[in-house]
């Protein structure tokens, strides 16, 4: 529990380092915000499907049997899914950040473009990324808890796609107040919902499912995993490339990494 706990938390603690690209964005390349956006996207899909939905079938299956449990975990699937759709719908589409932070942002953020709206911007941005990222709290929180090796992971794929939804939260509070201080602090408090999503959803899942049903939240896992990587990485990856293979090489490097790191892992 208190692994799980921690992992989560320097997850979501990831998006600091995006607050402090976001007071020194020079240091940000389109090129490489793009691919590891996609790696991360790599990564995530490549767990869910590879390694925690089918370790969620075979958990279910010695319960259930095979055939119900095909059943549970292809539902499980769709609403993790459907949960991840439905707080991203109802996110003004003008602040959401699966919407937010392309390019054209980045470039006037750049420029030195200071609008004294962006600190009421950044501030309801903040709130809107800590809901955003509940569910990727629960996710990390109840993975890392059933198998660690995993769990840690997809953590790091987290982590990496923290950094911008950081960014995001952190440059126009500082564009408007040139205070570093409070572009961080509001970053910190946007990633502190994922140990919080962690905690608060694993706690409800154990009062409303039984003891040996709650692997069914692996699959549920798996869902939101892959929403959010077709929802928000992959569209905010390509929104940041200057060339289409940046996207692609990233992906399949995820893919390969997380390929290559289960198979170390089961030897």
């Amino acid at each position: 529990m208190l692994l799980a706990f921690v992992v989560t938390l320097l997850a979501g603690l990831s998006t600091v380092i995006g607050g402090w690209l976001g007071t020194q964005t020079r240091v940000l390349r389109r090129d490489i915000l793009a691919a590891a956006l996609a790696f991360a996207a790599g990564i995530m899909i490549t767990i869910s499907v590879v390694e925690i939905a089918p370790s969620a079938l075979r958990s279910l299956g010695e319960i259930v049997g095979t055939a119900e449990a095909l059943l549970w975990v292809g539902g499980a699937l769709l609403l993790g899914g459907a949960l991840v759709v439905l707080i991203d719908k109802g996110i003004p589409h003008d602040v959401n950040p699966a919407e937010i932070g392309g390019g054209a942002q980045l470039d006037r953020i750049q420029a030195g473009h200071v609008d004294a709206r962006l600190l009421r911007s950044g501030i309801l941005l903040a709130a809107v990324v800590a809901l955003h990222n509940l569910p990727e709290g629960l996710a990390t929180f109840i993975s890392t808890l059933k198998e660690p090796a995993g769990g840690i992971t997809l953590a790091i794929a987290i982590a990496i796609h923290n950094v911008p939804e950081g960014l995001a939260v952190a440059a126009p509070i500082y564009a408007a107040t040139r205070s570093k201080a409070q572009a961080l602090l509001w970053a910190t408090i946007s990633g502190l919902a994922e140990p919080v999503g962690g905690v608060l959803g694993y706690l409800l899942l154990r009062v409303v499912l039984p003891e040996e049903w709650l692997n069914i939240t692996l699959a549920l896992v798996a869902g939101m995993m892959i929403a959010v990587s077709f929802l928000e990485l992959l569209p905010a990856a390509r929104r940041y490339e200057t060339h289409y293979t940046q996207t692609l090489v990233g992906f399949f490097l995820g893919a390969v990494v997380m390929v290559l790191s289960l198979s170390l892992l089961a030897l």
